[in-house]
C-alpha cells in the first residue's frame, strides 16, 4: 500500500503549530484544506489525556460552527488518534495567518469557558462523562501563550 500524507511527515522533527496538512480538490473542483494543530510534540511530549481532547473537540466545534463569519466553511473540527492535537478542514484555501489568527480566538474561548460543556449529556454524546473541563482549559492556554501568540516559522511549515 502506498504510505498517506500524514505519515510522511517527520514526526521526530515536528514542533507544536498550525500547519497545513494537505489540499484536496473534490470532483466540483472546489478545494477544502485540512490543518494540523498539533497541540503537543510528538514522541517527546506527553499526549494529551483523551478527556481534555474529547473536551477541546466539543468546545471548538461548538465555537468554530458558531461563528458566523467561518462556519460556512467549516467542514470538520477532531482530535487525532495520537492524542497530540486536532484537526480543522474548511473549505478553500484559507492563508496560514487567517487561520492562526482563528486558533488564537478558539483557543482564547476555550481557555475562558465557564459553564457546561456544550453536547456533554447522554442524550448528545456517545461518552458524555469522558470530559476534564479544567484540563482542556489549561492545555488550551498553554497552547495559546506559547505557540499562537507569536509563531515562529517553524510553528507554521512541516519540517523538510
Amino acid at each position: 500500500m502506498k504510505k498517506i500524507a500524514s505519515f510522511t511527515v517527520d514526526h521526530l522533527r515536528l514542533l507544536r503549530g498550525v500547519y497545513v496538512s494537505r489540499v484536496d480538490t473534490l470532483p466540483s473542483n472546489e478545494k477544502i484544506t485540512t490543518y494540523d494543530i498539533r497541540m503537543t510534540e510528538p514522541n517527546r511530549m506527553a499526549p494529551l489525556a483523551g478527556d481534555v481532547l474529547h473536551t477541546i473537540e466539543h468546545l471548538a466545534a461548538t465555537y468554530l460552527r458558531n461563528r458566523e463569519d467561518i462556519s460556512p466553511r467549516v467542514i470538520y473540527w477532531g482530535p487525532m488518534g495520537c492524542c497530540t492535537g486536532n484537526y480543522l478542514i474548511l473549505a478553500g484555501e484559507p492563508d496560514i495567518n487567517e487561520v492562526v489568527a482563528l486558533m488564537r480566538d478558539t483557543f482564547s474561548f476555550i481557555a475562558g469557558y465557564e459553564g457546561e460543556v456544550p453536547g456533554a449529556t447522554p442524550r448528545d454524546c456517545g461518552n458524555y462523562s469522558y470530559m476534564n473541563l479544567e484540563g482542556a482549559k489549561k492545555a488550551a492556554k498553554t497552547y495559546l501563550d506559547e505557540i499562537l501568540t507569536d509563531p515562529k516559522p517553524e510553528n507554521l511549515n512541516y519540517p523538510d
